[in-house]
């Protein structure tokens, strides 16, 4: 009898190891997707694919997963009564998994009434501002980045789908010409280490494609989440530049246009990197 059930724990075991690993293929971070129309890559790389295994394993486990508290912030953000308006997020929106669905897949947009593109932090904002009456956070807060990860939680797994068109391509166009212009003491632009020598080394890290589909991602050197923006000044830092403002409309430009250069991967917010 103990040899029968030492046989069944064995072959559970198994089974469960074929399902995690056949459940890791096809939720398609660690796979190449093919590129779009027009991009400059060969084929399209997540961060995911690059880090190191532990990395891997830390975003994989929704109960390690560091993003997550403040996923479970931002949850509770989302029902919370503020302002003048006695209003939630909840209160014009109902239910995040319905109704957010799909929105990180297409941020940034173009905002009509400020002619210009609008990402998702500066959308919730505008949202509290205009419509909660109360006041906007403050880009790095907690609150803000919990929200954000609540909100672009609901498209996980969901392809990247930037769409160009009239209105939005003025602002690729000024994104891609800041992506490839150097910059700095190094005198480097963006496509020096993102494009042209990805999944080298630097120091002891492997260079990425660059790509956003993770964020707001927990970045094991900052401990705690950031935005994309925030990162887009920390490279800048890097090459001795001086950085933009988070929320200028050089890096919301450049946002639309490497988060175009991503489609087709799937939004892992959040994700986890080093």
């Amino acid at each position: 009898m103990g040899r029968l059930i030492k046989v069944a724990i064995a072959g559970l075991l198994a089974s469960l190891l074929v399902t995690g690993t056949a459940m890791a293929a096809a939720d398609g971070k660690n796979e190449a997707v093919k590129p779009g129309k027009d991009s400059p890559l060969d084929e399209v790389w997540s961060g995911y694919h690059f880090a190191k295994k532990e990395t891997q394993a830390l975003q994989d486990d929704d109960f390690d997963n560091p993003g997550n508290l403040w996923l479970e912030q931002g949850e509770a953000l989302w029902s919370k009564v503020e302002g003048e308006s006695k209003k939630s997020c909840q209160s014009c929106h109902n239910d995040a998994k319905a109704s957010m669905k799909g929105v990180a897949t297409r941020y940034p947009v173009y905002y009509a009434p400020w002619k210009k593109l609008i990402n998702l932090e500066q959308r919730i904002n505008l949202c509290r501002t205009k419509f909660m009456k109360t006041k906007a956070y403050k880009w790095k807060s907690n609150q803000l980045l919990g929200i954000t990860i609540y909100v672009a939680a609901q498209s996980k797994g969901m392809p990247t789908n930037i769409v160009l068109n009239a209105k939005n391509k003025p602002f690729w166009e000024k994104g891609k010409k800041h992506y490839y212009t150097r910059r700095g003491q190094l005198d480097m632009a963006c496509a020096h280490c993102h494009e042209n020598y990805y999944g080298g080394q630097i120091r002891s890290n492997v260079l990425s494609q660059g790509q956003i589909n993770g964020f707001p991602t927990y970045r094991l050197k900052w401990q705690k989440p950031g935005s994309v923006q925030r990162r887009f000044k920390g490279c800048n830092k890097q090459v001795r530049a001086k950085p933009y403002k988070i929320g200028s409309d050089e890096y919301t430009n450049l946002e639309l246009y490497v988060r175009w250069r991503g489609n087709g991967l799937p939004i892992e917010t959040p994700a986890v990197r080093n």
